[in-house]
């Protein structure tokens, strides 16, 4: 790979994480783990508002993380490669030995200045 298409990667992934480091966009995510769900089902199991939660499923499917199939009045929708589960699975499997140390940086802090607090949870990605 050259230095250019290596960069042009790069770049790419950065973007990748930068769309899924929305908490909005990771419990969508979570939601549709076992399987499709409509906007309604993912507005109850997110708690996001209904107008919130369409604005994160057009971002995921914009950017071919998400699908959508339309079946009768409503679009389901469903996560578009399950690579996209294992990567978040992975995620949470690095946070339970680097979680603190993350929660504890100053370079990411929350919206109100604050360090981010991370929380420790098992299992969060699958719902257990």
């Amino acid at each position: 790979m050259s230095l250019i298409e290596m960069r042009r990667t790069q770049e790419l992934a950065a973007k990748l994480f930068r769309g899924l480091g929305d908490l909005s966009r990771l419990n969508v995510l979570s939601a549709l783990r076992n399987g499709p769900l409509s906007v309604g089902d993912i507005v109850s199991r997110t708690g996001l508002t209904q107008p919130n939660a369409s604005m994160h499923l057009r971002c995921l499917a914009d950017c071919g993380l998400v699908t959508k199939e339309r079946l009768g009045r409503f679009v389901h929708y469903e996560v578009a490669d399950k690579r996209v589960l294992r990567l978040l699975d992975e995620a949470e499997e690095l946070l339970l030995k680097v979680g603190s140390g993350i929660g504890a940086c100053p370079r990411y802090r929350d919206s109100g200045g604050r360090p981010r607090r991370v929380e420790r949870r098992s299992r969060q990605w699958r719902g257990r």
